[in-house]
């Protein structure tokens, strides 16, 4: 329950905790809405008629307006208050997608498409915003893994939904429709739970993250044009580029792999994909529970969040194997592991990029979300064209899992563990 505007919030209660679930729900949500074309995408190509590289054109729309919708939205909650520009973007996507179940055509699908990914930028600067203000930076990975398991749960979700309305006798628009209706109840619970003062930032407050790094120290100019030229953000951009190539590739191509390369029935690829959504949610709350455990164990926050890393890019390589196995049992457990450590990877991703800054936190998550989206977005259209030329799953397979290696490269090389008091400075 929200507390009188006279009495503080403690930064101790269960309401941050509550806060956190409330995150969950939004990006189940936005994930839910996200993922209803990808498990009725072979019903769409069917009965619309389009080829995989204007599949991957529709999924490089999404993508590009993501991108500039980061950019946007993530200066935007730099400049007012997150308590209402969340709730404004999470009601924005879902009508969105509410109107993707009326769209017949490329070009209507593809402009449905442009709009939801222009609205669900802003779930991201939102929900890191606000675990910035109300967790200290030892709880952060684990408040993030929470927030981001919302993905998974969403992810699972989707494909029973939309087994059930399009089993039932039902077509591909139904899940869009009623998906796209279930935003307006978590706007509710958002206003009446969190306060503007709750996520404002006190005058006071100062980037004492951001300010531990020698380079960041060094630069003139505006502050985050500074940050921006601190070797962390690149480390920061590799990793969030390599992370997210492998996420989304399995995100928007595994239902037709399924399908297309293994002779999985729809309800067969929908009960899996739900499973594998199912291993990236205990992938996102384990690598959060586990950085918190090394933590407060004795090993730096630094430390503890690489090692993590180290372990999920590990399970990520073994879609090196998948192509080349025959047996349908080992191949779905080896996707279970590549998905778990592919979610894993972002909440210690997340905690890294709220060490750079505190007052402009949305900048630099827009930036990097709009860099991000706009590398994946090219992807897809590349991918679609090689299947339908060559029908050669195997080789982008084992590429999707690979990449994340450039990324803890990055962060090994580019950003060095700072001392244990400078570490540990609250922000």
């Amino acid at each position: 329950m929200p507390l009188p505007p006279s009495q503080p919030r403690s930064p101790f209660c269960a309401w941050k905790w509550w806060v956190c679930g409330l995150l969950l729900l939004a990006t189940m949500i936005n994930y839910m809405d996200r993922l209803t074309i990808n498990q009725t995408a072979k019903l769409i190509k069917d009965e619309i008629g389009i080829n995989n590289e204007q599949y991957g054109e529709i999924e490089y729309a999404f993508g590009l307006a993501f991108a500039l919708g980061s950019l946007a939205i993530g200066w935007t909650v730099d400049r007012w208050n997150v308590r209402w520009i969340y709730p404004a973007a999470l009601l924005g996507w879902s009508i969105a997608g509410f109107l993707t179940g009326f769209a017949q055509g490329f070009v209507p699908l593809l402009a449905c498409r442009f709009a939801l990914g222009l609205f669900e930028a802003g779930n991201w600067p939102c929900a890191l915003r606000t675990t910035q203000r109300i967790l200290r930076p030892d709880q952060r990975t684990l408040g993030n893994g929470i927030l981001q398991s919302g993905a998974a749960i969403g992810a699972v979700f989707t494909p029973l939904i939309v087994q059930a309305l399009v089993s039932g006798g039902g077509t591909w628009p139904y899940p869009f429709r009623v998906i796209g209706a279930l935003g307006a109840g978590w706007v509710l619970l958002w206003l009446a739970t969190v306060r503007s003062e709750d996520l404002t930032l006190p005058p006071a407050e100062s980037d004492s993250g951001a300010s531990t790094a020698g380079p960041y120290e060094r630069l003139r100019g505006p502050a985050v044009v500074r940050i921006y030229a601190d070797r962390r953000f690149l480390a920061c951009l590799v990793m969030a580029v390599t992370i997210n190539l492998t996420w989304h590739f399995f995100r928007v191509w595994l239902p037709l792999f399924l399908q297309e390369d293994r002779g999985f029935t729809p309800s067969q690829m929908n009960y899996f994909t739900a499973g594998y959504y199912l291993a990236t949610d205990a992938g996102s709350l384990t690598i959060g529970f586990a950085t918190l455990f090394l933590a407060r164990g004795g090993m730096t926050v630094h430390g503890s969040r690489r090692l993590m890393f180290l372990c999920c890019m590990i399970l990520t390589l073994f879609s090196v194997a998948v192509p080349w196995l025959a047996n349908r049992m080992v191949v779905c457990g080896l996707l279970l592991v590549i998905g778990f450590g592919a979610l894993g990877l972002f909440p210690i991703y997340y905690a890294f990029t709220q060490e750079l800054t505190v007052r402009h936190q949305g900048k630099v998550n827009g930036m990097l979300g709009c860099l991000t989206w706009y590398a994946t977005a090219r992807m897809h259209p590349l991918v679609g064209k090689w299947l339908d030329q060559t029908q050669d799953y195997a080789s982008i397979v084992v590429v999707a899992g690979l990449v994340p290696m450039l990324g803890f490269l990055a962060l090994l090389v580019l950003w060095k563990e700072p001392t244990v008091a400078k570490e540990n400075t609250a922000t």
